[in-house]
């Protein structure tokens, strides 16, 4: 890669590596720096949600996940557990299914998949756009100007190398050192708490009895303890707990021990990174949202901008939609065919959707951890949260604001909200419609949209479409709808004006408006 990065990414997680993705596919010169040596080894979040999906099959990586799948027990056969240790009485935990989900929905299903899998899929498909991607390497002295952020990268054994570049997104995690040196602080929801986990091999089947537990939320050794089985030969289990200064290797398998209620169980700790023995990690688990998303050219994103409890998945799919919403702003300014107004819409978008997100993570774990903490936030379909958002930004032109959620079964193409799913005569989405450049969907005068298209300062393609298109879009004859990058309804028109489209196109890009004809 000839030239410094137009966008340095921080953070070489799922968000991070996600945000280097979708920049390289929207051709921007990108390096990902991570201060680890590798990729970590623990599954973590264990599922992508349908939005999530469809990102992914959007720069063609779905066909690689579906091959990575895992094959795990279903919602109905998916046995989830209260108790005080494993080996002690169990409490059935009713899981809230997500409803809304089928092809009605999207082409693309939620997916049983380990997050340590989807990150070495999203490394390599990185590497294969052209963005850079360097691990063992920390980003020290940042520094930024109207034009430039600049700072040192610092490898071990290595000189220090000084980097600039244009903007640069910290996905650098819930503690992110880039957030506390921009002195952006977070409205906490309460319940934070510091948490360790392990990857553990021993055989729990004398304590399961010939019960078959996937998901257990335990009293012991401390509030909080949970053991996720990754195997239903019941050998192979991530451990959880709440975090005391002095838990190290020894303390930790006595707290196995103590959580499966076994006092001299033989449990072996796990290394969870390449050329590392560290075999306990630690953790921040919260309720927070940043005060800020943006400190000049510095973008906040994922865990750096959101911390959620990680019942639901909520804080992993969320941070992808960061990296989506952000990647093709950025790529659209760097390319100077946008304002720098345009990259104000990432907060005004992504914080509010952020916040709906963290209050149903919050309530599910109430419910599953028996705390009460869900008892004043009323559970609704997780694809309404993740589907059925609605944004409220200079990026999107309407006369009435959508809610932030929504049914997602009920999406008929407002703007604001996520364009809804429909079959095409060639077999394909309207979603594969989307993803590299701006999408005009029309029911009639295709011809005359083109025409009016042909000047616009982005790439417009023009999709004439049939009659059940335009019945969930609710298109009329003349009517066009404009779609983003991002799969996200832009604007709503009655008929193919070119002055009009032409000054909606300058208010969604935060470009000067155009001069009128005489």
């Amino acid at each position: 890669m000839s030239g410094g990065p137009r966008v340095l990414v921080v953070g070489g997680g799922l968000v991070g590596l996600s945000c280097a993705v979708f920049l390289a596919w929207h051709g921007v010169r990108c390096v990902l720096v991570e201060r680890h040596a590798g990729l970590l080894s623990h599954p973590r979040q264990r599922s992508l949600s349908i939005r999530s999906m469809e990102s992914y099959r959007q720069v063609g990586l779905e066909p690689a996940l579906l091959a990575d799948r895992l094959h795990l027990p279903g919602p109905a056969d998916y046995v989830s557990v209260r108790a005080d240790s494993l080996a002690g009485r169990h409490e059935a935990v009713a899981l809230h299914v997500d409803v809304a989900a089928g092809a009605d929905l999207s082409p693309c299903a939620g997916l049983p998949i380990d997050q340590d899998r989807v990150e070495r899929l999203l490394c390599r498909r990185a590497v294969e756009l052209g963005a850079r991607v360097r691990f063992g390497v920390e980003l020290t002295d940042l520094r930024q100007d109207r034009h430039h952020v600049s700072g040192v990268l610092r490898v071990a054994g290595a000189e220090p190398e000084p980097v600039e570049c244009d903007y640069l997104v910290a996905a650098d995690g819930a503690d992110s050192p880039i957030r506390h040196a921009l002195g952006v602080a977070s409205t906490d929801s309460g319940g934070e708490r510091r948490m360790l986990t392990a990857l553990v091999a021993a055989d729990l089947r004398p304590a399961l009895a010939g019960r078959t537990v996937d998901m257990a939320y335990l009293s012991r050794p401390r509030p909080g303890t949970f053991l996720m089985s990754l195997g239903r030969d019941a050998h192979r289990w991530v451990f959880g707990t709440v975090d005391e200064a002095g838990d190290d290797v020894g303390t930790c398998v006595t707290l196995v021990r103590q959580a499966v209620g076994v006092p001299d169980l033989p449990v072996t700790l796990l290394p969870q990174l390449p050329g590392s023995d560290r075999r306990v990690m630690r953790f921040r688990v919260g309720a927070s949202v940043a005060d800020r998303y943006r400190v000049g050219r510095v973008f906040l994103a994922g865990d750096a901008a959101h911390v959620m409890p990680p019942t639901g998945g909520f804080g992993g799919s969320t941070g992808v939609e960061d990296a989506r919403n952000l990647a093709w702003k950025l790529a659209t300014v760097a390319l100077g065919r946008a304002g720098d107004g345009l990259l104000d819409s990432y907060e005004a978008e992504r914080r509010p959707a952020a916040t709906a997100a963290l209050a149903q993570a919050t309530a599910r774990a109430g419910h599953r951890f028996g705390s009460g903490g869900g008892a004043t936030e009323p559970i609704v379909d997780r694809n309404d949260v993740l589907l059925g958002f609605g944004y409220r930004s200079n990026a999107v032109v309407t006369g009435r604001p959508p809610p932030v959620v929504s049914p997602a079964a009920s999406l008929t193409g407002r703007p604001g909200t996520r364009a809804p799913h429909v079959w095409l005569a060639d077999g394909r989405s309207t979603v594969d419609l989307f993803g590299d450049r701006f999408v005009l969907l029309t029911a009639g005068d295709a011809l005359g949209w083109r025409r009016v298209t042909r000047r616009a300062p982005v790439p417009v393609d023009v999709h004439g479409c049939g009659g059940e298109v335009a019945g969930v879009y609710r298109l009329g004859s003349s009517e066009g709808v404009l779609v983003r990058p991002d799969g996200v309804v832009a604007w709503r028109g009655d008929r193919p004006e070119p002055e009009v489209f032409s000054a909606v196109l300058a208010r969604v890009l935060s470009l000067p408006a155009p001069v009128s004809s005489p």
